[in-house]
């Protein structure tokens, strides 16, 4: 029977089995290995992700000996610096606040002012590629796509972009679960150069502000609502992180799982109508964030099992994703799928702000390529990243016939 395995190559390149025999087990399921609870279920995993007895953080509520935790080692404090001070793990009022002001640039209005933009830009990519008779779908169009697009709304040149890829790459490796220090000390040199780089950055807009995020940030610090450097520079990070890394990997991801069902890829290649429904069923198929993270503030209780403030409870997104109490079929990719209610974008307060942008990127990318590569081919099996919280490849060779 599948085991669940974090660092088990197997498991890695398909942990659905997995999922389901822990599924089988119970609502959850204590991990020694990682110091978690585990909660495999759609209904329990959407339930808690809204239950405010949990949170992304404890500190303002607890110190670390307090709340029975070690505080990280003092020489990670620039990757802590920058991730707490963003609102993916910040909690009320700090995350209310950063948000209202953030999600003034994600309104469904100025997302859809976006649309021509981030077409455009992915037709230029899959021309390049076909003009190439195939190459690395990753590298050549699932990369730089989100990349501009949120670089191009924060407000950093062009010419200033080639870092920020490997930048983000380095400090998301910390959200593996138990990192090593290799890549605690790549994701510390990141945190400080990409912080570095965006002081500079804030000091340019503030001497000369443009129509960028970072920009609007400047003025509405300017103008009354408390946001620190510091919070526009995490923010700045996370927007850039969360806003292309799981668009890279729904893409590769997604089109991987086309291939290797011709019948789903033929049907949508001779109905391009069915590219919403299915984004929505790629992200849920394979799910690009398969675990989020939260503490327990307050003692909960799930089918019995209490669980103590100071635990950490481990979402299994991916799991989720295929629980077949909600899903008919959930192994079988169908892109035709209506009722398909997956937690790909998480859900509550921290639900994904930036959700409606990367969905019109995904289809931008997938409507370009169906329609300027019809014969696009997988040239070489791909090689899966071996991480499991962020789940996604190394490439993806293709080739256009």
């Amino acid at each position: 029977m599948a085991a669940f395995d974090p660092w088990d190559p197997d498991f890695l390149a398909d942990p659905y089995p997995a999922y389901a025999e822990l599924r089988s087990r119970g609502r959850v399921r204590y991990y020694e290995p990682t110091d978690q609870w585990l909660v495999p279920h759609h209904a329990d995993v959407s339930a808690l992700l809204r239950d405010r007895r949990l949170g992304r953080t404890y500190q303002h509520r607890f110190s670390h000996e307090e709340f029975g935790r070690t505080a990280p080692p003092p020489e990670h404090e620039p990757f802590h610096t920058l991730n707490d001070h963003g609102m993916l793990d910040l909690e009320p009022p700090d995350h209310t606040r950063i948000r209202r002001l953030v999600s003034k640039a994600f309104t469904p209005r100025t997302v859809e002012r976006l649309k021509p933009y981030v077409a455009g830009l992915a037709g230029e990519l899959v021309d390049g590629l076909v003009e190439r008779g195939g190459g690395d779908l990753l590298a050549d169009v699932a990369e730089p796509l989100p990349v501009a697009v949120i670089a191009e709304m924060l407000g950093i040149p062009e010419a200033d972009r080639a870092p920020l890829r490997p930048w983000s790459a380095d400090i998301c490796g910390m959200y593996e679960l138990n990192p090593s220090e290799d890549t605690a000390a790549r994701a510390v040199r990141a945190s400080v150069e990409f912080s570095d780089y965006l002081h500079g950055l804030i000091a340019a807009r503030r001497a000369e502000p443009g129509e960028d995020l970072i920009s609007g940030l400047i003025a509405a610090h300017d103008e009354g609502d408390r946001l620190t450097e510091q919070e526009m520079i995490s923010t700045a990070v996370l927007l850039l992180n969360a806003g292309h890394e799981a668009t890279v990997n729904a893409t590769v991801n997604g089109w991987y799982a086309l291939f290797r069902n011709p019948a789903q890829l033929a049907a949508l290649r001779a109905d391009h109508s069915l590219v919403p429904t299915a984004v929505e069923e790629l992200m849920r198929y394979d799910t690009p964030l398969q675990l989020f993270e939260r503490w327990v503030l307050d003692e909960i209780e799930i089918d019995g099992t209490t669980i103590p403030r100071g635990a950490e409870i481990a979402m299994l997104f991916g799991s989720a994703n295929h629980d077949p109490d909600v899903f008919d079929h959930p192994g079988e990719l169908d892109l035709t799928r209506r009722d398909n209610p997956h937690i790909s974008f998480s859900a509550g307060i921290h639900y994904c702000i930036g959700a409606p942008l990367a969905r019109i990127e995904l289809a931008a990318s997938m409507t370009a390529l169906l329609a300027k590569a019809p014969t696009l081919t997988l040239a070489a099996e791909p090689k899966r990243k071996p991480n499991f919280v962020i789940r996604g490849l190394e490439g993806l060779s293709v080739r256009v016939e």
